[in-house]
């Protein structure tokens, strides 16, 4: 893609140095004159900001790391104290915290962004899979730095994610005791999570270089799909590149401070800033909001399906979730990249979208809650009267508890006219829970990997597009340019 080098040392100095590392030559051609689609816009620009977003997570984590302790019984108070007494702490932990919910934003914008421009097909299948290698180990490591300041949603939630490697036949158990280094979440659990987030951020680090070595080699993709010719489709990175990067991250660490500095702790639950407590269960155990997808898909499944357990069916749908995406370069069979160019497909896009978004609203809500019901419920008695006459009485409500007071009033009055009840059946209306609605919303996100993309790859007749990036962008101007020249 980048085609020969065109570096030129100037000084004797790096002349030398050229000779035996060429650091300054790799520089150039990476960040200075690496030829770049001329036609990339905004959405173009998160991977510099993912990149502040990961610098920002290793430098302040390795100064909390320096502070915090790995105890059962200190790990909640070296965070306040982190917090009060650490000079700057309150501002490095409020960075750490609040950066990773950025984080997860910039990437969640970025891989929807690869979606839509089919930045996954060939030849960057390998670019795309690395980036789901790096996305399956942010969630690790988001998992386990929520543990760490051990409050009640860390500890209760540590101990649901646990147990469900004991839905797993044969090596579930073994599992789990390994990652908890005993039969329950103690002071071992916590040092083994501890030292894996602390470690996790580099393998992170070495991921994204393979990534920018991978789209370095094949070149990056563009809004209009459409591979690059020759020089006319390309301009250097530097500048043009490199000004709208730094304009994106402007903005971002922009919004990243109004967070930090008025409100540092919107993003977190509140029930993490009381300590944990073994013997006190939380009402709603819910992870951060960036996992919360996820986690919906997990609790979809409350049924079991032969010898599938509904634990072992919801820990199989939550890891075929993440697995679905690195078979996405081979589902998808649309000759065509962009969706830019694919009227039907962008459409089932936006629905997409939609549904991870009530996805992370489901995984927020009680299983249990009630979004919609067919009417109220009823309780119908009967009775016989003094002289042998049947008598009904009925007894309705919104809730269960409701209906049973207004039953129990009816029945009252039936026995002071003396009448002696004999039986009572309850009717109880259609319900629609968070758990029919997930697993609906789970349903459409697998369907649009399975079904939806190589249906549309056969059967979609795209729109015409471009021959080259210079072309497309020519037509544009030319048309822009028109109603001027009419006037």
């Amino acid at each position: 893609m980048s085609g020969p080098s065109t570096y030129v040392p100037k000084s004797g100095f790096e002349q030398w140095l050229d000779k035996r590392l060429p650091v300054m030559r790799l520089m150039h051609d990476s960040f200075i004159d690496y030829p770049t689609p001329r036609n990339l816009n905004y959405f173009w620009t998160f991977g510099a900001i993912l990149t502040l977003c990961l610098i920002t997570q290793v430098v302040t984590g390795i100064v909390l790391a320096m502070h915090y302790t790995a105890s059962v019984d200190l790990a909640f108070d070296s965070v306040q104290r982190i917090k009060r007494d650490v000079p700057f702490g309150w501002l490095i932990q409020s960075i750490h915290a609040t950066g990773a919910s950025m984080f997860f934003l910039a990437v969640y914008i970025h891989m929807f962004r690869g979606l839509y421009y089919g930045s996954y097909k060939a030849p960057r299948e390998l670019l795309w899979i690395i980036g789901v290698a790096i996305y399956l180990a942010m969630i690790i490591t988001a998992f386990l730095g929520y543990v760490l300041p051990w409050g009640q949603m860390s500890f209760w939630g540590a101990t649901v994610i646990t147990n469900f490697f004991t839905a797993v036949p044969i090596v579930g158990t073994p599992i789990q005791q390994w990652l908890m280094g005993g039969f329950a979440i103690d002071n071992p659990t916590l040092t083994r999570f501890f030292s894996l987030h602390y470690l996790l951020p580099f393998v992170i680090f070495g991921l994204v270089i393979l990534h920018v070595w991978a789209l370095h080699v094949t070149g990056q993709n563009n809004p209009d799909g459409v591979e690059v010719k020759d020089k006319a489709d390309t301009v250097p990175f530097t500048p043009y590149a490199t000004v709208k990067d730094l304009v994106s991250v402007a903005f971002f660490v922009l919004m990243f401070a109004a967070f930090v500095f008025f409100l540092p702790d919107a993003l977190g639950h509140p029930d993490n800033y009381i300590p944990a407590d073994p013997l006190k269960t939380p009402p709603h155990i819910v992870p951060e909001w960036y996992l919360l997808p996820f986690y919906a898909i997990l609790r979809a499944i409350d049924f079991s399906i032969g010898p599938i357990s509904a634990k072992l069916g919801g820990l199989l749908l939550m890891v075929g979730a993440i697995g679905v995406l690195v078979a996405l370069p081979w589902l998808d069979t649309s000759k065509v990249r962009s969706m830019r160019y694919r009227p039907l497909a962008r459409i089932f896009f936006v629905i997409f979208v939609v549904v991870c978004g009530a996805l992370g609203w489901a995984g927020g809500q009680s299983p249990d809650k009630v979004i919609w019901q067919s009417s109220s419920f009823r309780i119908e008695g009967q009775a016989t009267g003094p002289g042998g006459a049947a008598q009904t009485y009925v007894g309705a409500g919104v809730t269960l508890e409701a209906a049973e007071k207004a039953f129990e009033k009816e029945k009252a009055k039936v026995v002071a006219a003396g009448a002696a009840p004999q039986s009572s059946t309850v009717t109880t209306p259609f319900q629609f829970k968070v758990t029919q609605f997930s697993q609906l919303l789970t349903l459409y996100y697998f369907a649009f990997f399975l079904l939806i993309l190589p249906i549309l790859g056969l059967r979609e007749t795209p729109g015409r597009v471009p021959e080259t990036i210079a072309k497309a962008i020519g037509a544009k101007h030319a048309a822009a340019a028109a109603p001027d020249r009419e006037a």
